[in-house]
């Protein structure tokens, strides 16, 4: 088996397995939150702070990486809510819920150990950087998009209060703080003591296996109900559309080679638990968007050691 082929199996075999540990029953469905909840509140914090705090991004703001993969979600999301909305149907803000998901891939939960795999310490540094705005940004868009297109009386709330919301809601988020915490570090430029170093290392070593295997477990909580052939073309959309716009914007913008390939890597991860974590806050296409997860993660087994070839073809 190549490195490759073999990166893919264990990051996709560990959400199979928790998967697997839920269906059987060996662990309580509850597990999942708790295991997520210590993923993304504690490892992966840790984590993002070591990589902010050590690593060299040469002082410069990674302006074509972002508008690439920004790039890439505008397109797959506004084709997506045009989709859901004009043929499948749905109100204007089911159609934000269809865009989010098709533009919203798991950095987090499958996309830091699945960059740490195919690409190391290097291509997860890239990838830092597109966590650090991908989470703000997806969110303010879809406040902002819910807001615009309410259509019922009473349900648009005001612009303070939405900002207000929107800052409360992003510094409160863990993976913000570990983000900021290891940027103030390094500009401080003090040393990390020992025993600091050793809690910290010992908890973000275990945050990518952990994380898969908590977000193979939520798969089985959200499932698949309802219609699902929405679901599906936004999950095809989300699988196919956004990496190949993200290899086409990398080409037009010329990035670097490994920051291209990471951008399509990064674009063509399945969508995660967020788009349904919204949709509920708004009590709209719940099901569109726990189908889409669940579906384009079974599947991005295969689309995306696809699209791994497609990019080293295409960048070396």
């Amino acid at each position: 088996m190549s490195p490759l082929a073999a990166t893919v199996a264990f990051v996709f075999g560990l959400v199979a397995l928790g998967y697997f540990s839920g269906w059987s029953g060996l662990l309580k469905q509850e597990t999942d939150t708790a295991l997520t909840e210590f993923a993304v509140s504690v490892a992966v914090p840790l984590l993002l702070f070591r990589t902010m705090s050590q690593a060299d991004f040469a002082g410069s703001l990674p302006l074509g990486l972002w508008a690439v993969y920004f790039s890439a979600i505008v397109v797959t999301w506004g084709l997506s809510q045009l989709i859901t909305v004009r043929v499948f149907g749905r109100d204007s803000r089911a159609g934000v819920v269809g865009g989010l998901a098709a533009g919203f891939s798991n950095l987090v939960l499958i996309g830091i150990p699945f960059m740490l795999g195919v690409y190391g310490q290097e291509g997860f540094e890239i990838l830092s950087l597109l966590v650090s705005v991908h989470l703000p940004v997806m969110t303010a868009a879809s406040i902002l998009l819910f807001a615009l297109l309410g259509s019922k009386a009473g349900e648009r709330p005001g612009w303070l209060d939405m900002t207000r919301d929107f800052a409360r809601t992003l510094l409160s988020n863990p993976l913000v703080i570990g983000i900021l915490a290891g940027l103030l570090w390094r500009v401080t430029g003090l040393s990390m003591p020992a025993l600091l170093e050793r809690l910290i290392d010992a908890l973000a070593d275990v945050a990518g296996p952990v994380a898969l295997f908590a977000m193979g477990l939520s798969l089985r909580r959200y499932g698949i109900s309802g219609n699902v052939r929405p679901a599906l073309v936004v999950a095809a959309l989300k699988l196919f559309l956004m990496p190949a716009a993200a290899l086409v914007f990398a080409k037009l913008f010329g990035l670097p080679p490994l920051t291209a390939k990471v951008a399509v890597a990064a674009a063509a991860l399945p969508s995660g638990v967020n788009p349904y974590l919204i949709a509920s806050q708004f009590r709209t296409g719940q099901a569109l968007a726990s189908n889409a997860m669940t579906i384009a993660t079974a599947s991005a087994v295969v689309t995306t050691s696809f699209w791994l070839v497609v990019a080293q073809w295409a960048f070396g």
